[in-house]
C-alpha cells in the first residue's frame, strides 16, 4: 500500500539557525521591479528569519520572489509585484542571510553509484515496470487524500483506445484537473463529433476525404453554439476526454498558442491570463502528470514546488511525472531534482492504456 514520506523539518536549535541575522526586507521601488539583490525562490521549502521566527513560505514557485505580508511569505511572480511590497533580499540560502533551503526534508534515498556503469539516465531502453506499479498505488491514494492534475498534448487525441481509457480514469476519480492547449480540445472533440483527429479515423488512421476540414468545422461549430457545454448538449456528444470533464465537472485549462486554429471558445489569447489560470490549478496540485507536451510541461515544472503545505499544516511531497516518447523533454525535467520530476520514455497513447488497464477501468 502506498505511504507519503514523512516530512523532516530543519533542527531549529542547531547553532546555524539560532545566530542566523534576520532577512532583510526592502521594498519594491515600482510595480512590476524587484529591489536589488532579491531572493529568487526555488521548487524546494525555504524558510526566512524574520521578527525571531522562521517562515516556511506555504506556497512556492520558481523565479519568484518572497514578500512579507499580513506576518507570512507571500511568493509572487515579479509581474504581480506591487510599490511598497517587503520583498526578501539575500543570495545565500545556509542562513547566512537569515534564509535557509531545506532540500533533504523527505530524506530522498540515494544509491551507491559506482563511477563508471551503464544506463544511468532515462531512456527508451529503461524498463519502467516498477514506476508503473508505484504510479497504480500513488494514483489510488491520490484520488480520495489528494489531487491529480494532468498536463496533456494532443497526442490523446488521435487514437481511440487512449481517449477511451483517459475517459475512464476521469469518470473513476483519477483526474482533477487537465491543463492543455487548444489542440488536445479540438481534436478530441473532433473525435467524438466526426470520429476524425485532422481529419484521420481516430481507429484506422485512415485520412477522410476533404478531411483537412474536420477541425476547422469542429471549432467553427463550438463557435456557432456559443460554449463546448453547449455544443456537447446540442450536437448530442457521449464521448471523449472533454466530454467526461464536462460531465464529472472536471476543470480543464486550455493555454491558447500563436499557432492555434480558431480557437475555441474557452482558450486562453493571453499568454499571462492562462499562466495565472494554470497556476490556481497547480496550488493545491499534489501529483502532476504531464504528457506529451514539451512547453506546458517544462511551464507547468516551473510553477510546481516539490512540496505542499496541507490545511492542517502538514508538509507532504509533491509527485511530478513526466512521460514522453522524446528522451530530451523528459531528462530536461528530471533535471529539475529527483525529489520532484520522474521520468518514463514511452508513447503516452501506449502509457495512458496501460493505466487505465493497471488500475482496474
Amino acid at each position: 500500500m502506498f505511504e507519503l514520506k514523512k516530512y523532516v523539518a530543519p533542527d531549529f536549535a542547531e547553532e546555524k539557525f539560532r545566530t542566523a541575522p534576520e532577512a532583510k526586507l526592502v521594498p519594491a521601488p515600482f510595480d512590476g521591479v524587484a529591489p536589488e539583490h532579491y531572493h529568487a525562490m526555488s521548487i524546494f521549502p525555504e524558510y526566512f528569519h524574520i521578527g525571531g521566527r522562521w517562515l516556511l513560505a506555504e506556497e512556492s514557485r520558481m523565479d519568484c520572489v518572497a514578500v512579507y505580508e499580513a506576518d507570512k511569505i507571500v511568493v509572487r511572480e515579479f509581474r504581480l509585484l506591487k510599490k511598497g511590497d517587503l520583498v526578501v533580499t539575500g543570495r545565500t540560502e545556509n542562513c547566512e542571510d537569515g534564509i535557509f533551503m531545506h532540500t533533504d526534508g523527505f530524506r530522498e534515498e540515494t544509491e551507491q553509484k559506482d563511477a563508471f556503469a551503464f544506463r544511468q539516465n532515462r531512456s527508451r531502453e529503461t524498463a519502467f515496470s516498477r514506476d508503473y506499479d508505484e504510479l497504480y498505488e500513488l494514483l489510488k491514494y491520490e484520488r480520495d487524500h489528494g489531487k491529480i492534475v494532468w498536463v496533456m498534448g494532443p497526442a490523446f487525441a488521435f487514437d481511440a483506445d487512449a481517449r477511451r481509457a483517459m475517459s475512464k480514469l476521469i469518470e473513476n476519480g483519477y483526474v482533477h484537473a487537465v491543463l492543455a492547449g487548444n489542440a488536445l480540445a479540438t481534436h478530441d472533440l473532433e473525435g467524438a463529433y466526426l470520429k476524425t483527429a485532422l481529419g484521420q479515423d481516430i481507429y484506422t488512421q485512415k485520412s477522410m476525404p476533404n478531411g483537412h476540414y474536420n477541425h476547422l468545422d469542429l471549432i467553427n461549430r463550438v463557435k456557432f453554439h456559443g460554449s463546448i457545454k453547449k455544443f456537447i448538449e446540442s450536437e448530442h456528444i457521449d464521448n471523449g476526454i472533454i466530454y467526461s470533464c464536462e460531465k464529472c465537472g472536471v476543470p480543464y485549462v486550455l493555454g491558447g498558442s500563436i499557432r492555434d486554429d480558431g480557437p475555441l471558445p474557452p482558450v486562453y489569447g493571453n499568454v499571462y491570463e492562462a499562466q495565472d489560470a494554470m497556476r490556481n490549478q497547480i496550488r493545491g496540485a499534489t501529483t502532476v502528470i504531464s504528457m506529451a507536451t514539451m512547453l506546458h510541461t517544462i511551464a507547468t515544472g516551473n510553477m510546481t514546488p516539490s512540496y505542499r503545505v496541507l490545511p492542517d499544516g502538514t508538509v507532504r511531497q509533491i509527485y511530478f511525472y513526466c512521460v514522453d516518447v522524446s528522451e530530451f523533454v523528459v531528462n530536461k525535467l528530471a533535471d529539475r531534482g529527483s525529489l520532484s520530476a520522474r521520468g518514463i520514455v514511452t508513447n503516452v497513447q501506449d502509457f495512458v492504456v496501460n493505466l487505465q488497464k493497471g488500475l482496474g477501468l
